[in-house]
């Protein structure tokens, strides 16, 4: 019979994910003391801003229970914290987890999920110090706090893009919504488990590695990861910075995978692109003379491809799209929002 929470206890579970973070994780030589004392204690470097970051993900509200494993659940977790101090220009150092579980959850299922959290931090020499675990009524969640460091001003904000500026992003944002309303449709299947764009969703890439060139190279003039989707996190930056933006819908990088399964789901691939997605990709502003070179930084450390898609405009502009025949329409920014989006 599998082991669960309540047949070894909050103490045995410590134990467990002490010894695979001791024998599976890396140390960071910054560390004085991790997992075992009150408080967790390491040594900042001169030179450096510390970056903070927490995200916490619900069972039934950010990620559906029966479509992802333990495992691949850890990943998706801190990759949402990863990304946001690469969207900074910083590098991942410390994590602390915490973990709100169920009696009845087996003890290997945590496990796996500790291994996912490894999964992500080992390859940048990130650890875990530290954490809480608590027992849930009702859903299970993960509150995860990261903190990172980034050299003193070279920290890239959401507040500094300026008029004329372009504005770039990362990859193809809408397939992580797609492979949601591909899982949404019906039952999780093996095949549609598999599907590339549900793969996208439950295991989403960050950018973190791209995020820290671009912050080295000084050549952006802001930056944000698009947790919250293009058109929200592009409204974040606008709001921000005092500006608007104008989108050429011709340029925007629509994938064939998120063509096919518009057609599929019946939807516009377009507002896919636009609305509400856990893709974690980047949005980036330069004057135009920078372009270039930041997509030649970028490629330097990555074969993600990053597309321009338009420009910052006044404020009194607002958001607009250029339509292909010239014309343009204001776009409503949205975004995620927990207590509208979510429910109750």
């Amino acid at each position: 019979m599998p082991e669960t929470l309540s047949s070894i206890g909050e103490f045995g579970l410590i134990d467990r994910i002490h010894r695979i973070i001791e024998q599976e994780g890396v140390r960071h030589s910054g560390v004085r003391l991790g997992i075992g004392d009150d408080a967790a204690s390491f040594r900042p470097q001169q030179g450096y801003e510390l970056l903070v970051t927490c995200d916490c993900i619900v069972e039934g509200r950010h990620y559906l229970s029966d479509a992802i494993t333990p495992h691949d659940l850890g990943r998706r977790a801190m990759t949402l914290n990863i990304s946001d101090i690469g969207a900074m220009g910083g590098c991942s150092l410390h994590a602390l987890v915490s973990l709100g579980l169920k009696g009845e959850t087996e003890v290997a299922d945590i496990e796996a999920m500790y291994r996912g959290f490894l999964a992500e931090l080992n390859p940048l020499g990130a650890d875990i110090i530290g954490g809480n675990l608590t027992k849930a009524v009702g859903a299970m969640f993960i509150d995860i706090t990261l903190i990172g460091e980034v050299e003193e001003g070279l920290i890239v904000r959401r507040s500094t893009a300026g008029v004329g500026d372009a504005i770039l992003v990362t990859g193809y944002p809408g397939q992580s919504a797609a492979g949601l309303h591909l899982l949404l449709k019906e039952k999780p299947s093996r095949d549609l488990l598999n599907h590339p764009l549900v793969r996208q969703y439950n295991t989403p890439s960050h950018r973190a590695r791209e995020g820290r060139a671009v912050g080295l190279s000084g050549l952006a003039s802001a930056m944000i990861d698009t947790s919250d989707g293009f058109m929200g996190d592009l409204g974040h930056i606008c709001d921000e910075s005092g500006v608007g933006a104008v989108l050429s819908q011709g340029a925007l990088p629509l994938s064939d995978a998120l063509k096919s399964a518009a057609r599929q789901l019946g939807k516009n691939s377009m507002d896919l692109f636009l609305g509400e997605s856990d893709d974690y990709e980047l949005i980036l502003t330069c004057p135009p003379e920078n372009v270039t070179s930041l997509q030649a930084a970028i490629a330097s450390v990555s074969d993600v491809p990053v597309h321009a898609v338009g420009r910052i405009a006044k404020r009194s502009e607002g958001i607009q799209i250029e339509l292909p025949d010239g014309t343009r329409r204001p776009m409503r920014t949205g975004g995620w929002d927990h207590f509208i989006d979510g429910g109750e």
